[in-house]
């Protein structure tokens, strides 16, 4: 008994330790945005040596004619439209794959799955060639459309999973009621697939937030420019660098997913058990 106690407080103290080894960055991020470029570089110590706010204040209000306010905005415009359109349309490409027979099924599904092999930076220039043609350069549309139209399917194949999990016979019950196919979809499962659309919809909102490469791609005027693209800007802007800025409004930038991910916390493990991708 001894034994097995003793094993359990050295366990606790390794998963404290790496715990620590992870949120330290995240910490020392926090302690930079109160220091000075002198004791940024200058010295290994993590706590400031005195705590002011000016830093936040000051970078809020940016490099150049945009504060982070516009920021802010142009961010959730990008993000939330995309995490709510791939949602809608996974679920209901999912559903189809999961519950009907049509002809070529199979060899469709088998593409969709493969598309989770191909590398995004192989479609890339296909995808700027024929959003420049479509005129889409420079709005948010290059986002929007393929979400509505799912084009991630990873998501597909995550819900797919899911719906599999529910017993056929709540259709059957619903069909016999008088439901149709399109209200058996809404009134019976997707109340039942609320922790995974939530974890489809988490993830999309975290990939589309720190999303830097695309909205660089594909993004050119600053008063469009989302978090991820402002803060790289705050680096270009002078030679000066007040780091302490940068990191107070990496700080603000992070807080939206933290927040996010601790009042999600359930659905998202429960999505992700439940959807066959543990493990």
């Amino acid at each position: 008994m001894k034994k097995k106690k003793n094993n359990k407080i050295i366990l606790y103290i390794i998963i404290v330790f790496v715990g620590v080894l992870m949120v330290y960055p995240l910490i020392w991020m926090i302690m930079a945005s109160f220091k000075t470029n002198s004791e940024i570089f200058g010295s290994v110590q993590l706590l400031p040596d005195s705590f002011s706010f000016d830093s936040f204040v000051n970078g809020w209000q940016g490099t150049g004619q945009y504060n982070y306010t516009t920021y802010f905005i142009n961010t959730f415009w990008l993000v939330i439209p995309t995490t709510l359109f791939t949602v809608l349309s996974s679920a209901v490409v999912a559903y189809g794959f999961s519950r009907f027979r049509f002809p070529g099924k199979k060899i469709l599904l088998g593409i969709l799955i493969a598309t989770l092999m191909l590398p995004s930076t192989v479609v890339i220039i296909p995808r700027y060639t024929l959003y420049s043609k479509l005129g889409w350069l420079d709005t948010y549309l290059p986002f929007y459309i393929p979400a509505l139209l799912s084009c991630n399917a990873f998501f597909v194949y995550m819900l797919i999973q899911f719906i599999r999990g529910i017993p056929r016979e709540l259709d059957e019950a619903a069909y016999i009621d008088g439901c149709g196919s399109f209200r058996t979809f809404t009134t019976i499962l997707l109340p039942l697939m609320k922790p995974a659309l939530f974890s489809a919809g988490l993830f999309q909102f975290l990939w589309t937030y720190n999303d830097f490469f695309n909205s660089l791609i594909y993004i050119n005027s600053v008063s469009k420019y989302p978090i991820s693209l402002a803060l790289r800007t705050a680096i270009d802007a002078d030679a000066n660098i007040q780091w302490s800025q940068i990191m107070s409004m990496s700080v603000v930038s992070v807080l939206p997913l933290v927040i996010l991910y601790f009042l999600g916390q359930k659905y998202f493990v429960q999505g992700i058990a439940t959807s066959g991708l543990k493990g």
